[in-house]
Protein backbone atom coordinates (compact mmCIF):
# COMPACT_ATOMS: atom_id res chain seq x y z
CA UNK A 1 0.00 0.00 0.00
CA UNK A 2 1.41 3.61 -0.65
CA UNK A 3 1.56 5.90 1.58
CA UNK A 4 -1.01 8.21 0.45
CA UNK A 5 -3.98 5.75 0.41
CA UNK A 6 -6.15 6.08 3.14
CA UNK A 7 -8.05 2.66 4.66
CA UNK A 8 -11.29 2.86 4.93
CA UNK A 9 -12.07 3.88 8.80
CA UNK A 10 -13.38 0.66 10.53
CA UNK A 11 -16.94 0.23 11.65
CA UNK A 12 -16.65 0.68 15.04
CA UNK A 13 -14.28 4.46 14.09
CA UNK A 14 -17.34 4.88 12.04
CA UNK A 15 -19.59 4.33 14.64
CA UNK A 16 -17.26 6.68 17.15
CA UNK A 17 -17.54 9.52 14.36
CA UNK A 18 -21.37 9.61 14.42
CA UNK A 19 -22.68 13.16 14.79
CA UNK A 20 -24.29 14.15 18.49
CA UNK A 21 -27.66 13.09 18.55
CA UNK A 22 -27.61 9.68 16.47
CA UNK A 23 -27.08 6.78 18.61
CA UNK A 24 -25.12 3.96 16.32
CA UNK A 25 -24.96 -0.10 16.61
CA UNK A 26 -23.04 -2.65 15.12
CA UNK A 27 -25.36 -5.39 14.39
CA UNK A 28 -24.34 -8.79 12.55
CA UNK A 29 -21.56 -6.87 10.86
CA UNK A 30 -23.75 -3.60 9.86
CA UNK A 31 -24.11 -0.02 11.87
CA UNK A 32 -27.59 0.63 12.38
CA UNK A 33 -28.53 4.37 14.02
CA UNK A 34 -31.30 6.29 15.63
CA UNK A 35 -32.17 9.73 16.43
CA UNK A 36 -32.93 10.35 19.76
CA UNK A 37 -36.24 8.83 20.67
CA UNK A 38 -39.39 10.41 21.88
CA UNK A 39 -40.99 11.55 24.45
CA UNK A 40 -43.12 8.55 25.25
CA UNK A 41 -40.13 6.28 24.91
CA UNK A 42 -37.51 8.08 27.18
CA UNK A 43 -40.23 8.73 29.63
CA UNK A 44 -41.21 4.58 29.78
CA UNK A 45 -37.05 4.17 30.22
CA UNK A 46 -36.68 6.62 32.77
CA UNK A 47 -39.87 5.32 35.06
CA UNK A 48 -39.10 1.79 34.34
CA UNK A 49 -35.29 2.56 35.95
CA UNK A 50 -36.91 4.64 38.69
CA UNK A 51 -38.94 1.74 39.53
CA UNK A 52 -35.86 -0.83 39.31
CA UNK A 53 -33.26 1.36 40.69
CA UNK A 54 -34.39 1.42 44.08
CA UNK A 55 -35.33 -2.22 45.13
CA UNK A 56 -32.63 -4.00 42.93
CA UNK A 57 -29.47 -1.77 42.78
CA UNK A 58 -30.00 0.26 45.92
CA UNK A 59 -31.67 -2.82 47.87
CA UNK A 60 -34.73 -0.33 49.37
CA UNK A 61 -37.69 -2.39 49.55
CA UNK A 62 -36.44 -5.02 47.39
CA UNK A 63 -33.25 -7.35 47.51
CA UNK A 64 -30.65 -5.62 46.10
CA UNK A 65 -27.66 -6.66 43.72
CA UNK A 66 -27.88 -5.41 41.04
CA UNK A 67 -26.79 -2.51 38.87
CA UNK A 68 -29.64 -1.25 36.54
CA UNK A 69 -27.68 1.10 34.20
CA UNK A 70 -29.07 3.08 31.19
CA UNK A 71 -28.19 3.00 27.57
CA UNK A 72 -25.16 1.13 28.25
CA UNK A 73 -22.77 0.19 25.06
CA UNK A 74 -22.53 -3.90 24.87
CA UNK A 75 -19.50 -5.19 23.13
CA UNK A 76 -20.51 -8.88 22.76
CA UNK A 77 -17.01 -9.08 20.78
CA UNK A 78 -15.19 -6.02 21.34
CA UNK A 79 -15.44 -2.86 18.59
CA UNK A 80 -17.77 -5.69 16.34
CA UNK A 81 -20.54 -6.45 17.78
CA UNK A 82 -22.33 -3.08 19.47
CA UNK A 83 -25.45 -3.45 21.07
CA UNK A 84 -26.96 -0.50 23.12
CA UNK A 85 -30.35 -1.60 25.00
CA UNK A 86 -32.54 1.21 26.57
CA UNK A 87 -31.89 -0.71 29.51
CA UNK A 88 -29.62 -3.16 30.46
CA UNK A 89 -29.27 -4.66 34.50
CA UNK A 90 -25.86 -7.24 35.94
CA UNK A 91 -25.71 -8.66 39.18
CA UNK A 92 -23.34 -7.41 40.98
CA UNK A 93 -21.50 -10.86 41.92
CA UNK A 94 -21.48 -10.83 37.68
CA UNK A 95 -19.95 -7.21 36.77
CA UNK A 96 -18.35 -6.39 40.52
CA UNK A 97 -17.12 -3.06 38.94
CA UNK A 98 -17.91 -0.61 35.43
CA UNK A 99 -15.69 -0.76 32.79
CA UNK A 100 -13.13 2.65 33.20
CA UNK A 101 -13.96 3.01 29.67
CA UNK A 102 -17.74 2.87 27.91
CA UNK A 103 -17.41 -0.81 26.70
CA UNK A 104 -19.10 -3.39 28.72
CA UNK A 105 -17.86 -6.57 27.70
CA UNK A 106 -19.91 -8.94 30.44
CA UNK A 107 -22.99 -10.03 29.13
CA UNK A 108 -25.71 -8.71 30.99
CA UNK A 109 -28.49 -10.75 32.89
CA UNK A 110 -31.60 -8.53 31.45
CA UNK A 111 -32.12 -6.16 28.57
CA UNK A 112 -35.03 -4.14 28.11
CA UNK A 113 -36.12 -2.58 24.20
CA UNK A 114 -38.35 0.50 24.42
CA UNK A 115 -39.96 0.07 20.79
CA UNK A 116 -40.65 2.91 18.73
CA UNK A 117 -41.87 2.63 14.76
CA UNK A 118 -38.97 3.03 13.53
CA UNK A 119 -37.12 0.77 15.70
CA UNK A 120 -39.75 -2.13 16.53
CA UNK A 121 -38.55 -4.60 13.97
CA UNK A 122 -35.01 -3.80 14.22
CA UNK A 123 -35.14 -4.89 17.95
CA UNK A 124 -37.72 -7.87 17.29
CA UNK A 125 -35.30 -9.27 14.35
CA UNK A 126 -31.99 -7.83 14.93
CA UNK A 127 -31.38 -7.83 18.71
CA UNK A 128 -33.39 -10.38 20.25
CA UNK A 129 -31.39 -12.92 18.29
CA UNK A 130 -28.46 -11.56 19.26
CA UNK A 131 -29.17 -11.25 22.70
CA UNK A 132 -29.75 -15.28 22.61
CA UNK A 133 -27.04 -15.87 21.17
CA UNK A 134 -24.24 -14.06 23.99
CA UNK A 135 -26.56 -15.83 26.36
CA UNK A 136 -28.47 -12.78 28.16
CA UNK A 137 -31.11 -14.58 30.38
CA UNK A 138 -33.89 -11.96 30.37
CA UNK A 139 -35.10 -9.37 27.97
CA UNK A 140 -38.05 -6.88 28.02
CA UNK A 141 -39.72 -5.42 24.99
CA UNK A 142 -41.88 -2.17 26.44
CA UNK A 143 -43.93 -0.55 23.90
CA UNK A 144 -44.60 3.06 25.29
CA UNK A 145 -47.50 3.76 22.82
CA UNK A 146 -49.36 0.47 23.17
CA UNK A 147 -49.19 -0.24 26.47
CA UNK A 148 -47.48 -3.87 26.82
CA UNK A 149 -44.80 -5.22 28.13
CA UNK A 150 -43.58 -8.85 26.54
CA UNK A 151 -41.22 -10.37 28.74
CA UNK A 152 -39.07 -13.54 27.86
CA UNK A 153 -36.54 -16.02 29.72
CA UNK A 154 -33.54 -17.63 27.41
CA UNK A 155 -33.94 -21.12 27.39
CA UNK A 156 -31.93 -23.41 25.23
CA UNK A 157 -30.84 -20.90 23.59
CA UNK A 158 -34.12 -19.14 22.32
CA UNK A 159 -37.04 -16.95 23.78
CA UNK A 160 -40.06 -18.37 25.64
CA UNK A 161 -42.19 -15.88 26.20
CA UNK A 162 -42.94 -15.85 30.41
CA UNK A 163 -45.12 -12.50 29.94
CA UNK A 164 -47.37 -10.22 28.16
CA UNK A 165 -49.09 -7.25 30.14
CA UNK A 166 -51.15 -4.51 29.17
CA UNK A 167 -52.60 -1.21 30.52
CA UNK A 168 -52.21 -0.30 33.61
CA UNK A 169 -51.53 -3.97 35.49
CA UNK A 170 -49.67 -4.41 38.58
CA UNK A 171 -46.62 -6.87 37.51
CA UNK A 172 -44.10 -9.32 38.62
CA UNK A 173 -42.29 -10.23 35.81
CA UNK A 174 -38.87 -12.23 36.21
CA UNK A 175 -35.73 -11.51 37.19
CA UNK A 176 -37.36 -8.62 38.98
CA UNK A 177 -40.55 -10.54 40.58
CA UNK A 178 -39.55 -9.64 44.13
CA UNK A 179 -41.55 -6.46 43.75
CA UNK A 180 -44.59 -5.30 41.90
CA UNK A 181 -44.23 -2.47 39.10
CA UNK A 182 -47.54 -0.57 38.21
CA UNK A 183 -47.48 -0.68 34.41
CA UNK A 184 -49.66 2.79 34.20
CA UNK A 185 -46.70 4.33 35.58
CA UNK A 186 -44.39 3.72 33.04
CA UNK A 187 -46.76 5.47 30.53
CA UNK A 188 -46.27 9.30 29.35
CA UNK A 189 -49.12 11.55 29.65
CA UNK A 190 -49.50 12.42 25.83
CA UNK A 191 -50.95 15.25 23.85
Amino acid sequence: MHAHQKTRPSLYEQLEALPEGLTGEILNGQIYTQPRPSGPHVFAASELGYELLGPFERGRGGPGGWWIVQEPELHFLRNTEVDVPDLAGWRKERLPRFPRDHRFTVVPDWVCEILSPSTESKDRKVKMPIYAQYGVPFAWLLDPVAHILEAYALEGGAWREIGRFAGAAPVSVAPYDAVTIRLDDLWAPTE
